[in-house]
């Protein structure tokens, strides 16, 4: 049978250190996958801690993979930990809902029933009256905050259905009427860290 020394140079070899790299490449990926969409949204006080840490894990894994270059499966899980990295800092994203949008709807019909909704709803609601290809349409922005961005897209489809409307992300934005979010945790977040921005 094999020797304690040998099963144990195995499991390193063939498990623990494939594990442990796909593991570390897969946090400092997800964190500059945050890192990169936090600077976009202008989460500028958040993003140079997360750089350290990420550059730090990098830093642990790059150095056992140069320990154990005849270990071929080491590349093999620095490779896919970068995948799953992007993959997991996008859905972390995705759950955070961070940021604001403007939507910009365009419609032939009457639009009456959508504004009440909206504003029902506590939107903040702009208006005007423009020129369309195919005659006058009315215009109507709405400045949402990401989380919000499901039901304002229900509504649309509720009210008027074939209405023409973008969506645009929103860097910064001072002021606006939005809706009361209530006790959440990024509330909770900002009264322990106030000097960061959400």
């Amino acid at each position: 049978m094999f020797s304690e020394e040998f099963l144990q140079s195995n499991l390193f070899n063939w498990v623990l250190f494939p594990l442990m790299i796909f593991l570390a490449r897969t946090s400092d990926v997800t964190l500059a996958t945050l890192r990169n969409i936090f600077l976009s949204k202008n989460f500028r006080y958040v993003v140079p801690f997360m750089g350290f840490v990420e550059v730090l894990i990098w830093l642990m894994a790059v150095t056992q993979i140069v320990r154990n270059l005849s270990n071929w499966l080491g590349y093999i899980a620095f490779a896919a930990g970068y995948s799953m990295g992007i993959f997991v800092g996008i859905k972390i994203e995705e759950r955070l809902a961070l940021g604001m949008q403007a939507i910009r709807i365009i419609t032939h019909r009457d639009s009456t029933g959508l504004m009440h909704s909206l504003k029902e709803r506590s939107y903040g609601v702009t208006t005007m009256d423009a020129q369309g290809a195919h005659g006058p349409v009315k215009v109507i922005f709405v400045v949402v905050k990401r989380k919000s961005l499901e039901e304002v897209e229900r509504l649309i489809s509720l009210h008027n259905p074939n209405a023409f409307y973008s969506i645009e992300d929103i860097r910064t934005a001072s002021q606006g009427v939005f809706p009361e979010s209530g006790s959440t945790r990024m509330k909770h977040f900002q009264k322990l860290f106030p000097m960061l921005r959400f």
